[in-house]
């Protein structure tokens, strides 16, 4: 079984012996630095080239600059995704973004660890597992998306939040460990409406 093959099925592999996953960050790295030099009123050009990384985006998205990832070819992204400056993706796993998700600045989206085991790190190895954010998520600033998470639809994460677990949906969670605070509810829709 190679590197790539042991990534995808969850086991600890080594990403740097491995030519065929070294390569493919190497090429990713090109692309987002490409993407990074770009001036931000080439819209087209940024959007030719995020399609060029990420593995399928919607028709309708926005990721500001600077963005990095280590693949991108793991990264899927639903209808109306914004993402604000300094979005890191380490997607050596799948990350699934769904429709109508926000993204604060400086957030990340980490699905690589490494062994508790001081030998295993030490040989280089580490583990990658899927994350996925469910549909109308907004995420604040400073979030980090810890390996293996899944963000339920509906739900709204405090900035400055650690998600280590998973989130239902429709609840409002932050902190570090992050954690439920309370379910949104009706009286949400009218908090910002004036009379």
């Amino acid at each position: 079984m190679t590197e790539k093959e042991k990534a995808a099925k969850g086991f600890l592999y080594n990403a740097n012996h491995d030519v065929s996953l070294m390569e493919e960050r190497r090429w990713c790295a090109s692309l987002c630095y490409e993407y990074n030099q770009l001036h931000p009123a080439k819209t087209e050009e940024r959007e030719r080239l995020l399609r060029r990384i990420l593995g399928q985006a919607s028709n309708n998205f926005v990721i500001e600059q600077p963005f990095l990832c280590d693949y991108g070819y793991n990264i899927k992204i639903g209808e109306n995704f914004y993402a604000n400056h300094h979005c890191t993706v380490l997607d050596g796993a799948k990350v699934a973004f769904g429709d109508n998700v926000f993204i604060a600045p400086n957030c990340g989206f980490y699905t690589a660890g490494h062994p508790l085991d001081t030998e295993q790190r030490n040989q280089g190895l580490e583990y990658a597992y899927p994350i996925t954010v469910g549909d109308n998520v907004w995420i604040g600033a400073h979030v980090a998306v810890l390996p293996g998470v899944t963000i339920g639809n509906n739900s709204v994460i405090g900035a400055g939040s650690i998600i280590t677990k998973d989130i239902p949906s429709g609840v409002i969670a932050a902190g570090n460990p992050c954690k439920i605070i309370r379910e949104i509810t009706e009286e949400d829709r009218k908090k910002y409406w004036k009379a």
